[in-house]
């Protein structure tokens, strides 16, 4: 009698938890000027069917340029710094975030990373809802003084 597949026990040890180094992270992704990406989590390091995760190094007084990555969703936690996210058709929208915040960055939108700190490098955690490494570099005139906007919980208003 043959064994059916799906009665076969799960090799958990092979298909289980996997932890990353930090410091065996992939720097060979798409990178937008001004920044450094590194993949920790997808496909090919982890088994990852539908998330990608990795690391965003922004340098001291940098910014990258203007961006989107098509259908995906991003979240982008900061560890370290001070991030300044512009977005919109002329990035003329702006709020800021510090280490513990988190950045939710619906598809399609054309965003840049400022880090608002003159001498210290931004450090972020990023996780994206595919793992295509879409980066769409766009060339925005950007408005000079963007408008501020503050995030209010849409639930407990």
């Amino acid at each position: 009698m043959t064994k059916d597949h799906h009665h076969d026990p799960i090799d958990w040890r092979e298909h289980g938890v996997k932890v990353i180094p930090g410091n065996s992270l992939d720097p060979n992704t798409a990178q937008t000027p001004g920044m450094d990406r590194a993949t920790a989590i997808n496909h090919a390091r982890a088994g990852a069917e539908k998330i990608w995760a990795g690391t965003v190094i922004i340098h001291a007084n940098a910014k990258t340029g203007a961006h989107h990555h098509g259908d995906l969703e991003s979240i982008i936690y900061v560890v370290k710094g001070k991030a300044r996210m512009r977005w919109g058709d002329h990035l003329e929208f702006t709020a800021e975030a510090g280490p513990g915040d988190f950045i939710y960055v619906p598809p399609y939108v054309p965003h840049q990373e400022i880090n608002a700190i003159r001498d210290e490098t931004l450090e972020c955690v990023v996780v994206r809802s595919g793992q295509e490494p879409v980066v769409v570099n766009l060339d925005i005139e950007p408005v000079e003084k963007p408008e501020g906007v503050l995030w209010i919980d849409p639930i407990h208003r």
